[in-house]
């Protein structure tokens, strides 16, 4: 297997448990009208952000590595605000939190290896990083957003900026992929677009009817 096809294969897993946690979202938010956030949606996020790792090793996409790695603690800081993180067994939260930083360990061991690569040989002109970088810096600041807001609230909760900051992300996130040829951002960001909609309609609904979100 070459190491293109590996990558498509870890990047399409990545964007269908993405695809998953916001479909799960939107179906629980439907059912009760409003805005919902499960222990499932931040479970599922950790999973996803893990294999998106493992993928922009894989296209030595330094973007990619320095979003996810961001976004994989502040998904545990949220099943911590959700009271569901020490529900999971010890070794499981063990494993979850030295997992990705043995694995960047690993990789960092050699000059020559593929993080380095990733990091020196990338190979994106800087337009494009820049306009790649603007869409994972707002799809991370998101939930850097989601993090500290949640943190006022005392609960895991998805505002209405965070679906304002996800769709713009998104937008630009797009523009860079179909520059870099990389159908598994462009089919994981467009689906996105439809989600983070009709979950801006919802938070409006919410709004017109007295919510405070």
């Amino acid at each position: 297997m070459t190491t293109a096809t590996l990558a498509l294969l870890v990047g399409a897993t990545a964007q269908l448990l993405f695809f998953g946690r916001m479909a799960l979202q939107w179906v629980q938010s439907e059912r009760e009208g409003r805005v919902l956030v499960s222990r499932a949606f931040w479970l599922i996020s950790l999973v996803s952000a893990f294999l998106m790792l493992v993928y922009g090793l894989l296209r030595q996409d330094p973007l990619i590595l320095g979003a996810q790695l961001v976004s994989y603690g502040i998904y545990i800081r949220n099943l911590q605000l959700l009271g569901q993180w020490h529900s999971l067994t010890r070794w499981l939260r063990i494993g979850i939190c030295l997992v990705p930083l043995v694995t960047i360990g690993w990789l960092l061991a050699t000059p020559d290896s593929i993080l380095a690569r990733a990091i020196r040989e990338h190979g994106i002109p800087a337009g494009w990083l820049l306009v790649g970088g603007a869409g994972q810096a707002l799809s991370l600041l998101r939930f850097v957003y989601q993090w500290l807001y949640s943190e006022r609230r005392g609960a895991s909760v998805l505002p209405l900026g965070f679906w304002v900051v996800s769709l713009l992300g998104s937008v630009l996130t797009i523009v860079y992929a179909i520059f870099r040829v990389d159908l598994v951002l462009i089919l994981g960001n467009a689906v996105g677009l439809v989600i983070y909609t009709r979950n801006l309609l919802l938070l409006g609904r919410t709004r017109r009817q007295g919510g405070s979100i």
